[in-house]
């Protein structure tokens, strides 16, 4: 019979179909999902900080943590170029007052030549900032310098170890700037939430391209193969 010819095709490519479909509808749920994260963001950065509990809050949610800042064991984060002068993160904990966990705060950024004095408020301080969670290090990381305190990767139970804290908490802070605070002045908070890409549209339609496009190709040559099993 006719379409007995094509049932090897069919078999091959209908797994290949359905493996393109479930790449397109994973595609549209990150999509949703991801729309939903910036949505979050945009109302979190528009709203009031939420005094920081005992609950691990959520990523880049922001909050309000009241403490000292233990300035004697400050530590360097990672490297960034800012214009043409080399520089990194000025991570200070953040001692609780209650005795609690310490917090790593990500103050901003510093050159590491520094020409102009540090900011280091004492006393009992407010920082309002997002949170970061903790980094999960590949492969090819960079290696931290726990005796410098120098640190490529956040991970907060290490840095916690290398500055000699009992216990930290299991994610980070990042400072905001104040709205009315100097843009010159060290060390040089981040102003905005950052906000994640949102690429997923177009991936989803690449996926279900591919699926369109698998079905018109099998189309064409199973017209083809019936046209010359009726001719023959």
């Amino acid at each position: 019979m006719p379409w007995r010819r094509l049932l090897v095709p069919t078999l091959v490519a209908l797994p290949v179909l359905l493996v393109l479909l479930a790449l397109g509808t994973w595609q549209v749920q990150r999509l949703h999902w991801k729309a939903g994260l910036l949505a979050r963001i945009d109302a979190a950065e528009a709203g009031p900080a939420l005094p920081l509990g005992a609950a691990t809050p959520a990523r880049y949610a922001k909050v309000a943590a009241t403490g000292r800042f233990d300035h004697a064991r400050e530590a360097l984060l990672g490297l960034e170029v800012r214009g043409t002068v080399l520089g990194a993160h000025l991570l200070t904990p953040l001692l609780a007052e209650d005795g609690g966990p310490a917090l790593l705060v990500d103050r901003g950024w510093v050159p590491l030549e520094r020409g102009q004095p540090v900011a280091r408020p004492e006393g009992v301080v407010s920082v309002t900032g997002y949170v970061r969670p903790g980094d999960e290090p590949g492969r090819f990381a960079a290696r931290d310098d726990p005796a410098g305190r120098r640190f490529y990767s956040f991970v907060p139970a290490a840095i916690g170890r290398a500055l000699d804290l009992p216990a930290v908490a299991p994610f980070g802070l990042v400072a905001l700037a104040a709205p009315d605070s100097s843009a010159d002045a060290l060390p040089i908070a981040a102003r905005t939430i950052p906000r994640p890409t949102n690429p997923h549209l177009g991936y989803a339609i690449t996926w279900y391209g591919l699926a369109a496009a698998l079905v018109g190709v099998f189309a064409a040559f199973a017209w083809r193969r019936l046209k010359e099993t009726s001719t023959s």
